[in-house]
């Protein structure tokens, strides 16, 4: 047991607010802060302290972050492509590309994206289709991902792609860190219904990726990108401020909201795709729908649900804390939750709004709030793992069933395949 497992919640306070009046300058530039944060060893202190962290529980790091939000300081960079690439590189890369890549993505100097997805294959992450091939002591890439939230403004990618053929789909796949400035990577916007354009398309011709940006190993591909999916799962994407600090004056602080307005930009519509149960009780009472007895059953049905994700969740986080590292079937189970959820909050919308629910602009209802919630619930049910391949988890993973009978076994190039 290290020591800083044997440290009480009462001295880490402690040693954070010592730390912090010794080092803490609103004044600092946001990177010249972030150094000394990391330096320190309070960026991500349950990290092990050979990467900038000090070898702490996830329950003495929620203390620390506590205390930096209680003190209104800036934290580390918390982007959410740049804390999975983080989180999957800690967790499966080798000691050099943790020294690399790790703390250029703490400090905020680096930007990341996901590129897993391919219009070819849909929800089946392993029939991907995208081509890297070793050639002249390099990797050499070539497809097309999909839904890449932020790969406009990245630096990096982290990449799955098939190096082999001939072996079995989730057996021929390898993981990468690739250079998203190269001028083999061509990055295309995506516009959504729902006016928003969060998500990009990426095609490589002849991308490069150098040997030692293989994570896991060739063909481990598919165990590295599960963990980065459970983190996706349990963590979600967007990197917010405290709240607090909305108006605390000092550079650092000007920086950092800038900082996470770009961070979470992509991600302004993702309260609407979750179906914005906070609006339905006062919609409800504004509207009178609260007196209808239909709409009250439905409505106590939407925050019961609620009300029970909220607990699976706590379940879940007090499982995580206690150390155990099994993230998927807990992450599947609130990202199903979440689904269900989201549908029956825009049932309910529409139940309290009638025709309403589908008009915009300032007349409507919410100022078209509403109607951008109708829209925008169905991709809950498709971003990060359809609902369908979280019942597969759970079903096999969380109630022991029968896993189920496949038609896609045996060498990758003979599985037909949408190309």
């Amino acid at each position: 047991m290290s020591e800083s497992e044997n440290m009480t919640d009462e001295a880490i306070i402690e040693a954070v607010n010592t730390w912090i009046d010794e080092n803490w300058n609103p004044e600092l530039s946001l990177q010249e802060w972030r150094e000394i944060l990391v330096d320190g060893g309070w960026a991500t202190p349950h990290w092990p302290g050979q990467f900038y962290g000090r070898d702490f529980t996830l329950a003495q790091s929620s203390v620390v972050s506590r205390v930096f939000s209680e003190r209104d300081v800036v934290p580390v960079a918390q982007g959410g492509p740049g804390r999975l690439a983080a989180e999957t590189i800690l967790a499966m890369g080798n000691d050099d590309q943790k020294s690399r890549y790790l703390r250029p993505i703490l400090t905020g100097e680096a930007s990341w994206c996901q590129l897993f997805s391919e219009p070819g294959s849909g929800s089946d992450l392993a029939g991907l289709s995208t081509k890297a091939e070793l050639k002249d002591g390099r990797w050499i890439v070539n497809g097309q991902k999909v839904w890449n939230t932020s790969a406009h403004h990245a630096d990096y990618g982290i990449l799955v792609a098939r190096t082999d053929f001939d072996l079995p789909k989730h057996q021929g796949i390898s993981f990468f860190l690739i250079d998203m400035r190269q001028p083999g990577v061509e990055v295309r916007p995506l516009k959504q219904m729902n006016g928003h354009a969060s998500f990009n398309e990426v095609f490589m011709t002849d991308a490069e990726v150098a040997v030692e940006d293989l994570v896991g190993g060739e063909g481990n591909g598919w165990q590295v990108a599960k963990t980065t999916l459970s983190y996706e799962r349990r963590l979600g994407g967007v990197g917010r401020a405290n709240p607090k600090a909305e108006k605390t004056p000092g550079r650092t602080h000007e920086e950092y909201r800038e900082e996470v307005r770009i961070a979470n930009e992509p991600y302004t519509w993702y309260p609407q795709r979750q179906g914005r149960v906070d609006l339905v009780l006062p919609r409800a009472r504004e509207t009178g729908a609260i007196k209808d007895p239909v709409a009250r059953q439905e409505i106590a049905k939407l925050l019961s649900m609620t009300k029970g994700a909220n607990l699976s969740l706590q379940a879940a986080e007090a499982q995580r804390k206690s150390g155990s590292n099994e993230l998927v079937p807990a992450g599947s189970i609130g990202k199903l939750s979440a689904s269900v959820i989201a549908r029956q909050a825009a049932h309910v919308h529409t139940l309290i709004s009638g025709a309403d629910a589908m008009r915009s602009g300032p007349e409507s209802a919410e100022d078209g709030m509403v109607a951008e919630v109708l829209i925008s619930v169905p991709a809950i049910s498709i971003a990060g793992g359809t609902d369908e391949i979280q019942r597969n988890i759970i079903s096999e993973r969380v109630l022991g069933m029968p896993t189920e009978t496949r038609m896609d076994t045996g060498p990758f190039r003979d599985i037909k395949r949408n190309d």
